[in-house]
């Protein structure tokens, strides 16, 4: 046996999200049967961790232990010949049959794209969340910063959570402005990327804290009261959740991925 390591890219639109579901609709659903049909074996992969319905992903990482002897250079393409055009595979590596994509996980990036400009991008439109009107860019920095650190962050999590703990440590934030397609003489703002880098992130937690940016930079509330919400530990007093299709898991990024 072999323990194989693979990283996969994907358009979550059209998915019930990346976990396999009844509905057979799955990112991990595809990937299983895209391997059944190389191999023949029927195995089930385990990931870093799940993505929401309509979620993307830049390097999915999964892994899964495989008999077959196929050599790790030729899976990419095998597996891409038989998966939908919005699944990608782009990297195969064996690594030691100890690895655990979702132990192993040591931080994890989430980007949440804003298109503030007046018109929505035709091109793109699946992967950015469109918002016309005018957001305060240094209120929403200055309301981010109160999350990062180690916290309890209940008020940011779904109520359908089943964690037993809502404490989790976001190691970094920050935003990023491309200006490249704003017309000259107008109110466009730019495309706003939200970059949150964690320990692990709980459900809907991004979508709710750039939810409840986004009210901070409409001037609903000041940035400071970020750091109330997050006292509260209380989902009722944070914002509302983001569309999912502004998301994407950027990267994941492993301590020691021993081959």
């Amino acid at each position: 046996m072999r323990n194989l390591f693979m990283k996969v890219n994907y358009d979550g639109t059209n998915y019930d999200g990346f976990q396999t579901q009844p509905s057979g609709n799955t990112v991990q659903d595809r990937l299983e049967q895209a391997i059944q049909l190389l191999t023949g074996e029927a195995l089930k992969i385990t990931a870093s961790g799940r993505t929401d319905a309509g979620v993307h992903a830049y390097g999915q990482p999964f892994n899964f232990a495989t008999a077959s002897q196929i050599p790790v250079e030729r899976w990419c393409l095998a597996l891409n010949a038989r998966l939908p055009v919005d699944i990608v595979v782009t990297e195969a590596r064996e690594v030691a049959m100890s690895f655990h994509s979702r132990r192993g996980a040591k931080r994890k990036t989430y980007r949440y794209t804003i298109n503030a400009n007046q018109f929505p991008d035709p091109f793109l439109r699946r992967w950015q969340y469109h918002h016309p009107g005018k957001l305060d860019l240094s209120a929403m920095e200055q309301g981010l910063a109160y999350l990062i650190g180690t916290h309890d962050y209940t008020s940011f999590a779904s109520r359908k959570s089943t964690k037993t703990s809502h404490v989790r440590t976001i190691y970094e934030a920050r935003i990023e402005v491309d200006l490249s397609l704003c017309r000259p003489g107008t109110r466009d703002q730019g495309v706003i990327h939200t970059f949150i880098t964690g320990s692990g992130f709980l459900q809907h937690m991004v979508r709710i804290i750039m939810g409840t940016l986004m009210q901070v930079g409409e001037g609903k509330f000041d940035a400071h009261r970020m750091a109330d919400i997050l006292a509260a530990c209380d989902r009722g007093a944070a914002g509302p959740t983001a569309v999912a299709n502004g998301l994407a898991l950027w990267s994941v990024e492993y301590e020691d991925l021993e081959l």
